[in-house]
């Protein structure tokens, strides 16, 4: 009887030590040989053609001090950080406090195929709340965000164009998902977002578009699904603008993907690339004849723009803010191949930090997202958030 026991007894060890061999075997194939597979086929993403490679134009360097002093090590360029940041906070105006102790609001729910779908509220601005959608996959387990940006929150859900219903499809691939859109002010033709009021804006609307995303990302850390080390943002065209701004403006969002938002100012994309107006850094108050004046055309523009302009001021100088969080750029015919040479300046810092491939590129003829296009950006916030 005793030695039936034994035998019983191995044969059940045996039994759990092949379970545990297969159960490392398989972490080691999603952790490490598949994310390899995943990292070989993201591989060309990083590289610039050879023709853009080391090229970097006439942009300022953001590895040069304002005074002239160059930076050359880890120590250095915090301190440069730290200046480019102030620097831009205080031509764009200054943020209010981070809205830091609220939780959202669930209005209601619906079951979809793997996932629940939430309409919620929250306070974005310190005297406005909005409504977007959290989509949060069936289980318990913690898992990687995005919030999604753009003129609205539910064309990202599935209830727009074709090919930008960001939130739904990274949901259905394990992501919590947070849209959220300027519904209000894109019916009336603002835009954007106003504080503390749109007559009397103390911060440019594209840094307040930011600032807003920096409370999503405060209220979607809180949702007990969430990794709150794993938030990215996501978004097309004016929401590849906002996406830019948030992420290089408010370091906690793990990555980004800017999705054709025009990475630098260029006159000559006219009404694509249009940081003039004044619903991004052209802001300026009243009087204002009827409403604001004819949208895309930049003579004329004033606010900060002109400024930036007369200044050598250009967006180089925020990618570098990413470094060495990763970001992609998935440009279209706003973004071409030639803005390698704008963000080769975030690939210096990036190495000076001892870091490779967390500056990407993407590119396709066409403004609009395509199925291509959105593969490579969701495979992108797979390998870098999961």
């Amino acid at each position: 009887m005793k030695r039936k026991n034994r035998k019983l007894h191995l044969v059940l060890l045996w039994i759990l030590v092949s379970s545990l061999f297969s159960n490392v075997q398989a972490q080691i194939k999603e952790d490490g040989s598949d994310r390899t597979a995943l990292g070989d086929k993201l591989a060309p993403y990083f590289r610039p053609p050879a023709a853009y490679q080391e090229q970097l134009g006439a942009f300022r360097s953001p590895l040069k001090f304002y005074d002239g002093r160059l930076v050359k090590d880890a120590t250095d360029w915090s301190l440069r950080r730290k200046e480019i940041n102030s620097t831009w906070h205080r031509m764009m105006g200054p943020w209010p406090e981070l809205i830091t102790d609220q939780q959202f609001i669930y209005l209601d729910s619906i079951q979809k195929d793997g996932y629940t779908q939430y309409r919620v509220s929250f306070r974005w601005l310190p005297q406005e709340t909005t409504e977007g959608y959290l989509l949060v996959p069936f289980g318990k387990q913690k898992r990687p965000a995005v919030i999604t940006v753009f003129y609205e929150p539910q064309t990202a859900i599935g209830q727009g164009k074709a090919g930008r219903d960001f939130a739904r499809a990274l949901v259905k691939r394990g992501f919590v998902t947070l849209s959220i859109g300027t519904s209000e002010t894109t019916a009336n033709k603002t835009y954007s977002l106003y504080y503390p009021s749109i007559d009397r804006a103390t911060i440019q609307p594209l840094s307040l578009l930011a600032y807003a995303a920096a409370n999503a990302f405060q209220v979607l850390a809180k949702v007990p699904q969430v990794n709150a080390d794993k938030i990215g943002i996501m978004g097309h065209s004016y929401g590849g603008k906002w996406a830019m701004f948030a992420s290089c403006l408010y370091e906690k969002f793990a990555c980004g993907v800017w999705s054709d938002p025009g990475i630098v100012f260029d006159e000559t994309k006219g009404s694509a690339v249009n940081y003039w107006e004044p619903w991004y850094l052209g802001y300026y108050p009243p009087p204002w004849k009827d409403g604001w004046r004819e949208r895309g055309l930049v003579a004329g523009a004033q606010g900060l723009y002109p400024e930036l302009m007369n200044k050598g001021f250009d967006l180089q100088e925020l990618h570098a803010l990413m470094a060495p969080r990763p970001f992609l750029v998935s440009g279209g015919s706003s973004d071409p191949v030639e803005r390698w040479i704008a963000l080769n300046h975030t690939i210096q810092v990036n190495e000076l930090l001892g870091y490779v491939n967390r500056v990407a590129m993407t590119n396709r003829a066409e403004h609009a997202p395509n199925d291509k296009s959105n593969e490579q950006a969701y495979l992108f916030l797979e390998y870098f958030l999961k």
